[in-house]
């Protein structure tokens, strides 16, 4: 909020457009994400799930192997479709949260959980 006072400020000082105020700040965004992309940053896989952040296990950036019982297939998921294939088991899902255990079953699917991959700064 702060930063749209000044641009109103900016705007009433020095005459500017309203689309000078626009491009000189799509100017700027565009220089911070360049400048982000040059930083070099480090990918780290994690298995272990008691070493995961408890905000990654159920995410994008995890996997889990899940084994289904009928059709005797191995697929992958990511985390958020293993959280949803937990339904209402809340106990199980705070056990792997806490990393007690790293794998549940449903009627018909063995899921397990893998391994997930954190972007670090090097």
């Amino acid at each position: 909020m702060k930063e749209k006072d000044e641009d109103i400020e900016q705007m009433l000082l020095y005459n500017a457009s309203l689309d000078d105020l626009i491009k000189a700040r799509i100017e700027k965004e565009f220089k911070e994400a360049e400048e982000k992309s040059k930083r070099k940053t480090e990918t780290v896989t994690l298995t272990d799930i008691s070493k995961v952040p408890k905000d990654l296990i159920f995410s994008k950036k995890s996997v889990f192997k899940v084994f289904n019982r009928n059709t005797k297939t191995e697929t992958y998921i990511n985390g958020i479709q293993a959280e949803s294939m937990l339904g209402v088991q809340t106990t199980v899902r705070e056990k792997m949260k806490n990393g007690e255990t790293s794998s549940f079953a449903t009627d018909d699917a063995y899921v397990k959980f893998e391994k997930v991959t954190i972007d670090e700064p090097a």
